[in-house]
């Protein structure tokens, strides 16, 4: 007697999966939806399940490719079909841009010529943070960056702000100027009186070490504001 042996019919979605993996080797994202690339992204982190709705889903809340990988890991989990590791996932690819745009960054032989270099990395590192983030990126003589130190994590004030910790790492770095940098989480983009008090107390404290204050850059949510552009340095 024979067993009969059922046919086991694979869910479409993983064809589907596979096509979008082929057409990604194929030609990268040339011409790619937002939807598929979160898609294709989604499918590493999600096994079981269409990631279509979920990309859609994710866009349709935050709009952008951009402000998805900027969302806390809470909100994003708040989209049906991300869990625990699709939020972690996007939290990564977050850092790790970061972390390419800092070593990209640290590779410019002078950010006074390239000064895109130096937004790309604020941008990536401070938009969307949920809290205020105060940066320093410290640079030689030849105003090449060598080393990119968070300061603090809360509010940015003078009081929390503390300019020797500035100065040590400064001498520590062997830096002859600087670019302060933080975020407002609000979006704006005007410099309070406290941001400009903190930027002449640095001022001040670190040129008793000869160290140039180069700019003091606050990321919003749609851009920058530059004090030396704005000259209030």
């Amino acid at each position: 007697m024979q067993s009969s042996r059922k046919q086991v019919i694979k869910p479409d979605y993983l064809n589907h999966r596979q096509r979008i993996r082929q057409k990604y080797q194929k030609s990268g994202l040339n011409n790619w939806h937002d939807y598929e690339i979160l898609e294709l992204m989604l499918t590493y982190a999600i096994p079981r399940k269409d990631t279509k709705p979920v990309a859609k889903a994710l866009l349709k809340k935050f709009k952008s490719i951009r402000n998805v990988l900027d969302a806390e890991i809470e909100e994003l989990k708040k989209i049906n079909g991300i869990g625990a590791n699709a939020g972690m996932l996007i939290n990564l690819l977050k850092d790790v841009v970061s972390l390419y745009l800092l070593e990209s960054l640290l590779e410019q032989e002078n950010v006074i010529s390239s000064p895109k270099a130096v937004y790309n990395y604020l941008q990536a590192s401070l938009r969307g943070a949920k809290d205020e983030i105060f940066k320093v990126i410290f640079l030689n003589t030849a105003n090449r960056p060598v080393k990119a130190e968070t300061i603090h994590v809360g509010t940015v004030n003078k009081a929390v702000v503390y300019p020797r910790k500035v100065v040590e790492y400064a001498l520590k770095n062997k830096a002859v100027s600087v670019i302060l940098a933080h975020n407002h989480p609000g979006g704006s983009l005007t410099a309070s009186e406290e941001d400009k008090n903190i930027t002449q107390v640095l001022i001040k404290a670190l040129g008793t070490v000869d160290v140039n204050v180069l700019d003091h850059i606050i990321i919003g949510t749609e851009g920058y504001f530059s004090f030396k552009e704005h000259r209030l340095i």
